[in-house]
């Protein structure tokens, strides 16, 4: 049986061009948005959405093309584009009753976030951000040997076919790879829990791939567009992060400054998977960011 988030409803919610959300929904109160990351679901929310629903409406949608939710086949880039998959969390909120909401995203769900700070600042009341870099400035500060930590992101770049072939031939070694590389602390994701990811992982090849493949094309093009003309996040914005800028030779608090007048970095010693990590400092910090 795969694991819940107790106390929560599990739902569909309705995303843009057709495309259907699952969701776990819970609490009352002003809404907040969790997306999650690689290769998890939204499940990966299960302690911080509980805290958080004390006091607020907790969303977590399955990204597209994650988990439960729809996987519409990637006929051109835009299918997987982060602007498509942030008009999705915008259009499942609103299904809700909610037309402005906090948005909190770790991983691919932090670019989905990103994006949708971007191209809807009247919606986006908050944004919070675990553990990325935005994506040109990712793809700038990969470079030499060091760059082998995203080796994945160069492999998903690829044109369809090899990729696809080679994961999907070793999809539990492949996915299990990240959980295992990533976590500090690798009680924090229980069998069950990691066994629903693989599940959904593994299921989900195509998509996932084809959400990597945006990323390194459509999603820079997106995003440069945006650099070009000086856009800025109309939003506070709270980031919480690895300290990736002194493994990788860059300043993160910097790189994000030139996005985020109202910024929070914050630097963790949690894993990658800060949320199943570390869910009280994760949900302070979620919390601190909702009171500014």
């Amino acid at each position: 049986m795969t694991p819940t988030i107790p106390g929560f409803e599990n739902t569909t919610l309705p995303g843009a061009d057709g495309v259907r959300l699952a969701a776990a929904v819970g609490g009352s109160g002003s809404p907040v948005v969790l997306l999650h990351g690689f290769p998890e679901t939204h499940l990966m929310w299960r302690h911080v959405a509980g805290r958080l629903a004390r006091t607020h409406t907790v969303i977590c949608p399955d990204l597209r093309g994650y988990g439960a939710s729809d996987k519409p086949a990637a006929t051109g880039p835009e299918v997987y584009a982060k602007r498509g998959m942030a008009a999705d969390v915008v259009a499942a909120a609103a299904a809700l009753g909610h037309d402005r909401f906090a948005l909190v995203g770790h991983d691919r769900g932090a670019l989905v976030a990103f994006r949708a700070g971007l191209d809807h600042p009247e919606t986006v009341t908050h944004l919070g951000i675990l553990d990325i870099v935005p994506t040109l400035d990712m793809w700038q500060v990969l470079r030499g040997v060091s760059a082998a930590v995203g080796y994945h992101l160069f492999l998903m770049a690829q044109p369809p076919g090899l990729p696809e072939t080679m994961i999907g031939n070793s999809a539990d070694a492949f996915f299990g790879s990240f959980l295992d590389a990533w976590a500090k602390d690798p009680a924090a994701i229980p069998d069950d829990v990691r066994a629903a990811y693989l599940r959904a992982s593994a299921a989900a090849v195509p998509s996932i791939i084809a959400d990597y493949r945006a990323s390194a094309g459509i999603d820079i093009a997106h995003d440069q567009a945006d650099q070009d003309a000086g856009s800025q996040f109309a939003m506070p914005v709270m980031v919480v992060q690895q300290d990736w800028g002194a493994r990788l030779g860059y300043d993160a608090a910097e790189v994000w400054r030139a996005w985020a007048p109202d910024l929070d970095h914050r630097l963790t010693t949690a894993g990658h998977f800060m949320a199943e990590e570390a869910p009280d400092e994760i949900t302070g910090a979620i919390l601190d960011l909702l009171a500014r």
